[in-house]
């Protein structure tokens, strides 16, 4: 079953009268073609004595005008022959074993479901369509073409191969357009392909839908367009567009028209230029072109399609009583033919055997019939007779069909009925603006190979639209560049979107990313948001200007502490310095010191050792300070009491006691930093959340708790050594310190309450700043509150160092 007519003809139904016999139009010569070969093929078979020997194979020939009433017709004819007598005189139905045909995949569709009835096989050599691989709707159905499954993926790879992410679809009103582009769809968009717009050729267009067709490819953004179709519903659309001049689209063709002669005309070559596409494997055929050529209009046996071939291809009319083509539109030409005009003195696309493709997958179907029916009349196992053969004992055999072809193919069929996906991608090139549209083989596709080897594509050899070598580009939305991610449209497709750079933090090193990636936590995005580069380690260093001079300044403070005991030293014997126990001046001194040295241990980076010493140094001289302040005090209250009248209290605090004092004192702290450090001590940290773009080394506490007990018990020794002071201000004042010690305790007391918002509000290493600038200031507000005013009478008032001058103040007063 071949449509060697394409089109039928339309008839004017009026119901007043009986119609009249349906005609069809349009003489096919590439499907007469088709017709022939398998013709050449079948003689050929009945010529090889190692296949069917002694069996000879015929044939019917039916012309189904692509229209599926005709085929529906056509079909049932085959197998409602009518009766006939055989040898023996018995009256049996002549039972034809399988159809093959037809090449369209509707017509295919229309058939198979009414030979389901009798189990009729059809063997198509040209429905691809991948609703035929459902056994459940077409068991007895089988094909050499791929079907569209492989060639969807295959069409969708390919676009994604080349960089196209902004399509359009055009697709022909029937099963196989609709469908193959449903599955292109869906291939297509699993790959990260959008499909600008969809179009439906209807069977019959109008003028006005073709012009709106035109008008949506050529007001497209996109520059590629996927077409499934046959040549003959495509034609009057590129008719159109050729028309209208429409060029600038890279058209991408499926197996049906692909290497169609009647859509790739130099005329349509403007338009269709480069066009690529899937083509079913070729094979050569030498011999098939004489026999073409040898081809008689009043050969033996007659065929009204030779004769109709023959008018049509020569333009006259024969001279003849045989009946031509009964369903045949009747032309009349003024010529008349003589018969011996020559085949081979034409150029048509009948004996044209370059691009033997469809031909080639009728040769296998015709085969495959052949090998199936050999093996069922070899096969011992079976009942089945070659010579009473039904249409049902043929399946069994097909199925299981396998065997190389003389072209080096595996011909067999899957438990679909379908073949291997196979096919040869190819480009329509021009040599010269006169010569011929050629299809150049630029690649293949093998659904047999593993998924990453499938797809072979030669770009080097591609020639694309208007001559251009470079890829075109069909795109919604240009690239989104490194450090740039895809933001899409809203109420568009994923396709088209805006180009968004990338948050600090985050980037991109490769084109089109949905998302920017965040960088690890020791890294962070560079300027351009395309590479991570390691954050900046921050801490307070002894190199910079900032801790160069908070270092300084407590080097400073050590010095002039030091400076202040040797003055001490060399005038202890003085009454100023012998006054409230020169050894907690001393030792006072001596904590100071270590309060502007601990300072230095909070510089450089935070160590596991540096941690818990810069913490317990400035717990420890900090609480031995305030030790010593407080046994100042008491010492200058206790004095004063003592000079009362039958008060023996100063007894009970003497050198001794006061030595003990501070030793308890400061022992607390100490029975605190021990448990601190045992239980949880500082540790070095790595604060990466204060700022996204850099770490801060710094020490976390460990325990807070004890870390507060520690604050807490050096708070409660300033409060209560404050208070002391406080009471005893109003003393006389030559041996009175209580009115240093207390401004030396409000000078701390202000430092260290301003400290806390200070501390909690300061970023990252200014946090350390803070903590050395109190420590410094408050040891500094001690040192010269408690022994500037003493130094200041040992240097430059010395008689006033005098214990005369000491008794005379106190008499005067």
């Amino acid at each position: 079953m071949f449509p060697i007519h394409s089109k039928g003809v339309e008839q004017k139904l009026t119901f007043t009268e009986k119609p009249g016999k349906r005609r069809c139009r349009g003489f096919n010569l590439r499907v007469f073609r088709w017709s022939q070969a398998m013709v050449y093929f079948i003689e050929e078979i009945n010529r090889d004595p190692g296949l069917l020997p002694n069996i000879t194979l015929g044939y019917r020939l039916y012309d189904t005008c692509g229209v599926e009433m005709f085929s529906l017709r056509t079909a049932l004819s085959v197998i409602s022959q009518p009766l006939k007598r055989n040898a023996a005189g018995e009256c049996v139905s002549p039972s034809v074993p399988l159809i093959v045909g037809d090449s369209g995949s509707s017509l295919s569709m229309a058939i198979s479901r009414s030979l389901n009835l009798f189990r009729v096989p059809l063997v198509s050599y040209f429905a691809s369509c991948a609703c035929l691989s459902d056994k459940s709707q077409f068991p007895y159905f089988f094909r050499t073409i791929p079907s569209d499954v492989h060639q969807a993926r295959a069409l969708a790879h390919l676009v994604r191969h080349l960089g196209w992410t902004w399509v359009g679809t055009m697709g022909a009103d029937d099963d196989y357009g609709r469908t193959g582009i449903d599955m292109f769809t869906a291939e297509v968009t699993q790959l990260g392909v959008c499909v600008a717009y969809r179009i439906t050729i209807p069977k019959l267009p109008s003028p006005e839908e073709l012009r709106d067709i035109v008008a949506t490819i050529r007001d497209s953004t996109a520059h590629v367009v996927v077409a499934f179709a046959i040549e003959e519903d495509i034609e009057p659309v590129v008719t159109e567009m050729v028309a209208q001049n429409v060029t600038g689209k890279q058209w991408v063709a499926s197996e049906a028209w692909v290497t169609s002669t009647l859509i790739s005309t130099r005329a349509n070559y403007a338009s269709l230029s480069g066009a690529v596409g899937f083509a079913i494997r070729r094979a050569e055929m030498p011999f098939l072109k004489r026999f073409l050529q040898n081809l008689k209009p009043m050969g033996t046996p007659y065929s009204p399609f030779v004769r109709e071939f023959w008018e049509t291809q020569f333009k006259c009319s024969l001279n003849t009583t045989l009946p031509a083509a009964s369903m045949a539109e009747p032309i009349r030409y003024n010529k008349t033919c003589t018969g011996r005009e020559r085949v081979e003195d034409t150029d048509s696309i009948y004996n044209d055997v370059s691009q033997l493709r469809v031909t080639y997958n009728m040769h296998k179907a015709v085969y495959s019939v052949a090998h199936a029916l050999h093996n069922l009349m070899t096969d011992q196992n079976t009942t089945a007779s070659i010579h009473s053969l039904r249409p049902w004992q043929v399946v069994r055999y097909l199925r299981t069909v396998n065997y190389t072809n003389i072209f080096g193919d595996v011909v067999h069929f899957d438990e679909n009925g379908d073949p291997a996906g196979t096919y040869d991608i190819v480009n329509w090139q021009q040599r010269s603006p006169d010569g011929p549209v050629e299809y150049v083989t630029v690649g293949r596709f093998d659904s047999s190979l593993p998924p990453t080897q499938q797809l072979l594509v030669n770009s080097d050899a591609i020639v694309w639209h208007q001559g251009e070598k470079a890829v075109p580009k069909s795109v919604c939305s240009a690239s989104c560049q490194h450090g740039f991610r895809k933001a899409t449209r809203e109420g568009q497709p994923v396709c088209c979107y805006d180009c968004v750079p990338c948050a600090e933090g985050t980037i991109t090193n490769d084109t089109d990313q949905p998302e920017c990636i965040p960088c690890p936590d020791d890294f962070w995005s560079n300027p351009r948001r395309d590479a991570c580069v390691r954050k900046q380690v921050e801490f307070l260093s002894y190199t910079e200007a900032f801790g160069m001079a908070l270092g300084a300044t407590a080097i400073l403070g050590a010095i002039v502490t030091s400076a202040v005991a040797a003055i001490f030293l060399q005038h202890r014997a003085t009454p100023i310095v012998r006054a409230n126990n020169s050894e907690l001046s001393f030792l006072l001194l001596l904590s100071l010191g270590l309060c502007f040295l601990c300072t230095l241990t909070f510089l450089g980076r935070p160590t596991s050792w540096a941690c818990p010493l810069r913490r317990t140094s400035f717990g420890l001289s900090f609480a031995l300070c305030l030790s010593c302040l407080l046994c100042k005090t008491l010492v200058v209250l206790m004095a004063f009491k003592a000079t009362l009248p039958g008060n023996n209290t100063a007894r009970w605090f003497r050198r001794p006691q006061q030595r003990l004092s501070v030793f308890v004192c400061s022992s607390l702290q100490v029975v605190l930093c021990v448990v601190w450090l045992a239980r949880s001590p500082p540790y070095p940290i790595r604060n990466t959340w204060l700022y996204r773009d850099r770490i801060i080394l710094e020490c976390h506490m460990g325990s807070v708790a004890l870390f507060g007990c520690v604050l807490g018990y050096i708070g409660c020794l300033a409060a209560f050594c404050l208070l002391l002071a406080f009471l005893a201000r109003k003393l006389p004042d030559n041996f009175n310190e209580a009115k240093f010690i207390t401004f030396s305790m409000l000078i701390f007391c202000a430092v260290w309450i301003t400290f806390i918002p200070a501390y909690v509000s300061s970023p990252g290493k200014f946090t350390v700043a803070v903590e050395i600038f109190a420590i410094l200031a408050s040891s500094f507000g001690v040192l010269f509150c408690i022994f500037l005013p003493k130094c200041y009478i040992i240097i430059f008032l010395p008689d006033h160092n005098t214990k005369k001058f000491m008794m005379s103040q106190k008499g005067g007063r």
